[in-house]
């Protein structure tokens, strides 16, 4: 395979010099100036490595473009199965208890009519917003169980090599993953102290920022490139109280 790669090289090459020379042979022979052949010869070759360095620089970065392309859709494509297999539940379950809800829910209530500058204004949102969480003792054990069951899910995510490229969704995973550990780590939440408390809440704040903030980039990203998708994920916004599927 690698003889019959080289073989067609060498032909490339030889092909190519021949034309080269056919074409000087045709100007000798219409014009008979040797010397200005040579000039515009030399002339050439002065410029070919300047020649090299643009196409090389132009071709790499093509070529880095098309790469960071094909990485980005392969990661919104994990991206896509964490929310579908858990982080719109997350969200829902953790927006239920967030100080001033209604407000946030008013915000991200997103509709198939949003455009650029919607999301925009709604991560500039996020950004400004002081976001509390807080989230009883009666509360966390059902957050314990559907967390513990997603732990092995998270774990597979988090060995995923594409992600260590996305650096903003690899924090939302490790606050996941820290908060599954924080909950399994206590046998029970009955007279939990305020101060645990207060730290858990603190945990599943970190969790909750990283977490909207990724969910209207990936549904930005919906309505840009799969309108299909986005049609349906925004009626299943995990941010409004009854979301349905029926299209009506």
């Amino acid at each position: 395979m690698v003889k019959k790669v080289l073989t067609n090289k060498v032909w490339t090459v030889s092909i190519l010099f021949s034309i080269s020379l056919v074409l000087y042979g045709i100007d000798f022979t219409l014009f008979g100036n040797l010397r200005e052949i040579s000039n515009s010869f030399l002339g050439n070759l002065a410029f070919l490595p300047i020649y090299i360095i643009v196409v090389t620089l132009l071709f790499e970065r093509v070529l880095r473009e098309r790469e960071r392309q094909s990485l980005m859709r392969k990661l919104n494509m994990v991206i896509g199965v964490f929310f579908s297999e858990f982080g719109n539940r997350l969200l829902k379950e953790l927006s239920a208890h967030v100080v001033g809800k209604e407000e946030l829910k008013n915000r991200l209530h997103i509709t198939g009519s949003w455009k650029e500058q919607d999301f925009a204004a709604a991560l500039e949102h996020l950004r400004k917003s002081n976001i509390r969480i807080s989230i009883d003792s009666a509360s966390l054990p059902c957050l314990k169980q559907f967390m513990t069951d997603k732990r092995s899910f998270l774990l597979s995510l988090l060995e995923n090599q594409n992600l260590l490229e996305h650096e903003n969704f690899t924090d939302l995973l490790w606050a996941a993953f820290h908060i599954t550990e924080e909950l399994q780590a206590r046998e029970s939440f009955d007279h939990i102290p305020p101060s645990d408390l207060e730290h858990i809440n603190g945990d599943i704040r970190r969790v909750f920022g990283h977490l909207i903030r990724e969910w209207v980039l990936y549904m930005h990203h919906l309505k840009e490139d799969y309108p299909y998708l986005f049609s349906l994920a925004v009626r299943l916004n995990p941010m409004i109280d009854s979301p349905d599927p029926v299209v009506y």
